[in-house]
This record gives structure tokens, C-alpha cells and sequence, in this order.
């Protein structure tokens, strides 16, 4: 009998074995490498991590110092004011709530400035509109004056000295009393009455409506003179007085019985004690 050989079979099972066995090995050494690489990852992570650990401990240290501070510096504040920690924390929203009033306040009195300058502001503007308008007016009423005064008459009295302007109503006499060159009395007679006029008196003795015509008395320095049948508007003059100045006398209405008119004297003509008007 022959014996079969083996020896193949032997030589090809420790081929493969020999190869599971290197990669056995080399899968160990990844391994091995890997958890080297692991454990450099996890040595780095646990130092940043404990480096955290101590700076939270730092700032935990730091918090509770500063809050201890805080905590003997508000006792101390109390202590020193007699509060408590209550008291503190309310005096503390008191003066939180006195500040916002005083915020709003001020807030509030800066609004009502602001509308008290606007308003002055149009008081201001209508005040230079008053002035505009008033300036206007003055300078009209001047142009009028100057208009009428260029309208005054002046003629020779029943003496035969020429006569200052003439004023033939109210209106025009006031216009001669704002030129200032003369004193004015203005006067009503009533027919058998002797009235006073300035430093003179006068008496009506006749009053003519139909022909605008007056006969009345004059009495100056004890004397009596007679200025009869006059006319209207007619300057009718007389000499008074111990510096003997000329007088001027002018009838601007007759009625019945009655004339109205005014005497015109010269500024430094004396001055009477009292007067009588219309």
C-alpha cells in the first residue's frame, strides 16, 4: 500500500495563519496608534478644561469678594443711617422716583418755555405790525395836517396888519393850536353877556344869521372898544396889554343871539388865571 503525502496541506495552513497573524499585528499597531492619538486629544481637553475650572473659581472667588464688599459697605451705609437693608432698597426706589418726577418736570417746564417764547414771539410780531401801522397812520395824519395848513387862509385884520394862518372851523383851529406859533381861546357868546377871554372880555351886542354879520364890545386895559358889523371868518384885531400886543379875534359861526369863534394872543402874551371855554 502507498501512504498519501501532507505536506501541501501543512506548507498552506501556515501560510494563512502566518498572514491572519500580520494583520493580527498591524491592526494592533493602528490600535495602538489611535489610542495614542485618543489619549493626546482626551490630555488636551481635561487641561483646557481644568484651566476653566480655575478661572470660574477665580471669578467665583472675585463675585463673592466683591459681594461681601458690597454687602459690608450697604450694612455700613445702613449702619451709619440707622437703616436697614429694606430701608436702604426703598429710600433707594424713592430717590429713584424723585428723579423721574423731576426728569418729567423739567421736561414739562422746558415745553411750557418753549411755548411761552413762541407766543412772545407772535406778540412781538404783531407789536411790529401795531408799529408799522402806527407809522403809517403818523404819516398820513402829517400829510393831512400839511395838506389842511396849506388850506389855512391869511389875510389884513380890520386894522390893516396882515394876519396869521385862519381857522375857519374847530377842525382847522386845532391844526393851528399843533403849530405852536400862537395861544388859542376859543370862546361862545351869547348876545348880553359879558364873558371873559383870555386876558380880555367880550360882549355880543348883535348877531346878523341872514347876512353871517355880529356887532360885539371888547374890554382891554379899562378900555371899551367896539368892533361893529364884522364879518365871518374876518380877523378883527385889537392892542392890549403894557407891551401892546396885537390880538386877533375870529367869529367862525353866528347863530341868533349867539357866535362862536377864538381869540389868538402871541406866546409870550400873558397868560390868564383861568380861562372859559364854549
Amino acid at each position: 500500500m502507498s501512504e498519501t503525502p501532507v505536506v501541501p496541506e501543512q506548507r498552506s495552513f501556515s501560510g494563512l495563519f502566518l498572514a491572519l497573524l500580520a494583520v493580527a499585528v498591524i491592526a494592533a499597531i493602528a490600535g495602538l496608534a489611535w489610542s495614542y492619538h485618543l489619549s493626546g486629544r482626551v490630555t488636551n481637553a481635561e487641561a483646557q478644561l481644568s484651566q476653566a475650572q480655575q478661572r470660574n473659581e477665580k471669578l467665583a472667588a472675585a463675585l463673592d469678594d466683591t459681594n461681601a464688599r458690597l454687602k459690608v459697605t450697604t450694612e455700613t451705609l445702613g449702619h451709619s443711617l440707622g437703616l436697614t437693608q429694606q430701608q436702604l432698597e426703598t429710600k433707594a426706589q424713592e430717590l429713584l422716583r424723585r428723579q423721574q418726577a423731576d426728569t418729567k418736570r423739567l421736561e414739562t417746564q422746558q415745553a411750557a418755555t418753549e411755548q411761552h417764547v413762541s407766543s412772545v414771539s407772535s406778540d412781538v410780531s404783531g407789536v411790529k405790525t401795531d408799529v408799522g401801522g402806527v407809522k403809517t397812520d403818523l404819516t398820513q395824519t402829517k400829510t393831512e395836517l400839511q395838506n389842511a395848513e396849506s388850506q389855512l387862509q391869511s389875510m389884513k385884520g380890520d386894522m390893516g396888519v396882515q394876519s396869521g394862518l385862519i381857522a375857519t372851523n374847530h377842525n382847522e383851529l386845532e391844526i393851528l393850536k399843533h403849530k405852536g406859533d400862537r395861544n388859542y381861546y376859543e370862546f361862545t357868546l351869547t348876545k348880553g353877556q359879558k364873558k371873559p377871554v383870555s386876558t380880555v372880555s367880550l360882549e355880543l351886542k348883535k348877531a346878523d344869521v341872514k347876512h353871517s354879520r355880529y356887532t360885539l364890545e371888547v374890554y382891554a386895559d379899562d378900555k371899551q372898544i367896539e368892533k361893529k358889523d364884522r364879518g365871518l371868518n374876518e380877523p378883527v384885531q385889537f392892542y392890549t396889554g403894557k407891551d401892546n400886543l396885537l390880538y386877533e379875534l375870529v367869529v367862525n359861526s353866528v347863530d341868533k343871539n349867539t357866535v362862536k369863534g377864538y381869540i389868538a394872543t402871541p406866546k409870550n402874551a400873558p397868560v390868564p388865571v383861568s380861562t372859559s371855554g364854549q
